[in-house]
């Protein structure tokens, strides 16, 4: 029996990633941020199409097979594996100007290959063409290039036909979207360091050294979430930018509050009556519930890690767009027909 699946990252800059001197640019509209990416990617052609058209900094797409013959197993890499590293346009004057991006080697494990699964590994990544002179904690010092942008996927393949897509390593910068073996969006990286990507994601601390980093991913959010996003960034009243260090209680159950959060960056944890029920990243949205249901807060929300947030007033947001993001919220904390025996 063979088994085939593929696993791709894509990833790009989101709106107010950006901090300090590195903002100027993209103030200035001399850099860009990226919208979000489709929900979405169905193949090697459509990821190829959105690469060409410049919608994302750079993917990584990993594809293999397996194949389960009683005993003997055998298994490989897809000849379309690899990267798609995206080219830096920036304004200059009256018009464009273009950097090639510069890939590193692509590296892929030798697959591991067992009884009953087989797991691909493969990283891929680079850098922009534009120069990032800058003062780094250790030796030289002082580096030119910009620093490497990586992403490692794990693909695990199954004798029952199972496909499991992990992400499991990736740079600080920028923001990582996850796609399953079928496209569809599953998860992203959920906390975005740029200043620890500045300092260190270059030489030997990248994994064409001997380092890679543990990535912290979250499940992907609801589809109603994405479009309330939108909402909250791009609608009539501009939002209120938080940033909030890690341990900061964002809302406490019980209280009252007419506030909706928007979470841009970091890991959020929710309890209710002390208990964890949930973990929130990018794109979640906090706030929701009370706005609907008499004002008090049915849960407690407390930042994992340091985080930003966009934060509205119910009162400048859609009610049937806030009504449709609390009916999934209550759809995925509903158990599943397998635990009711």
């Amino acid at each position: 029996m063979r088994v085939t699946g593929r696993a791709t990252t894509v990833s790009w800059i989101p709106t107010e990633s950006v901090r300090n001197w590195l903002r100027g640019g993209f103030d200035l509209r001399v850099a860009h941020y990226d919208d979000p990416p489709r929900d979405v990617v169905s193949g090697t052609e459509e990821l190829r199409a959105l690469w060409l058209d410049d919608r994302f900094r750079f993917a990584n797409l990993l594809t293999g097979w397996a194949d389960f013959d009683g005993d003997e197993v055998t298994a490989g890499y897809g000849e379309d594996s690899g990267a798609f590293q995206g080219n830096t346009r920036l304004r200059l004057g009256a018009g464009t100007a273009t950097f090639l991006g510069f890939s590193m080697p692509d590296l892929r494990a030798e697959p591991e290959i067992g009884q009953e699964r087989v797991v691909l590994r493969q990283t891929v990544g680079g850098r922009t063409g534009v120069p990032l002179p800058r003062p780094v904690k250790h030796p030289p010092y002082v580096v030119w290039h910009a620093p490497i942008v990586w992403t490692t996927l794990q693909l695990t393949l199954t004798r029952d036909g199972g496909r499991q897509v992990e992400l499991v390593g990736a740079s600080a910068f920028p923001r990582h979207w996850v796609y399953d073996s079928d496209g569809h969006l599953m998860a992203k990286s959920g906390v975005t360091r740029i200043q620890d990507w500045m300092d260190h994601s270059f030489g030997d601390r990248t994994p064409w050294g001997d380092q890679d980093s543990p990535a912290m991913t979250v499940a992907a959010e609801s589809a109603a979430e994405r479009e309330l996003s939108s909402a909250i960034m791009r609608g009539g009243q501009k939002p209120e930018l938080l940033r909030l260090p890690e341990g900061t209680e964002v809302v406490r159950q019980g209280t009252e509050g007419t506030d909706v959060h928007l979470v841009l960056d970091g890991v959020l944890d929710v309890s209710v009556d002390g208990d964890p029920v949930a973990e929130l990243g990018p794109g979640a949205v906090v706030g929701e519930r009370a706005v609907l249901e008499g004002g008090r807060r049915s849960a407690t929300v407390t930042a994992r890690t340091p985080v930003r947030l966009a934060r509205v007033p119910a009162s400048a947001l859609d009610l049937e767009a806030l009504r449709s993001v609390a009916e999934e919220h209550r759809r995925e904390e509903r158990p599943s027909p397998e635990n009711h025996g």
